[in-house]
């Protein structure tokens, strides 16, 4: 089983750019699909983004043009460069490997 230790989050003005990490105990090269997620208050955990092994990725629409996923399976590390911060990402963001999911990471916006 792989352990996922996210880091990166914080507080950050509307406008601004915030980079997440999320470091494996193991390899990731033989996860095929991995994604970040974030979960709201009140609200159900979102798919945010994904990325496979390849390369290739997807986003939700409220963050296209704005967050880019990507990683380095030599780090063992899938990364999250988020630029144009709204209030709306406020969030926990979650690192996913299946099965194996991170911790989490608070992403405040706000003024």
């Amino acid at each position: 089983q792989v352990q996922l230790v996210e880091s990166g989050g914080g507080l950050v003005q509307p406008g601004g750019s915030l980079r997440l990490s999320c470091a494996a105990s193991g390899s990731i090269f033989s996860f095929y699909t991995m994604a970040w997620y974030r979960q709201a208050p009140g609200k159900q955990r979102e798919l945010v983004a994904t990325i496979t092994h390849g390369g290739s990725t997807n986003y939700v629409d409220s963050v296209k043009g704005r967050f880019t996923i990507s990683r380095d399976n030599a780090k063992n590390t899938l990364y999250l460069q988020m630029n144009s911060l709204k209030p709306e990402d406020t969030a926990v963001y979650y690192c996913y490997a299946p099965p194996n999911w991170g911790q989490g990471t608070q992403v405040t916006v706000s003024t």
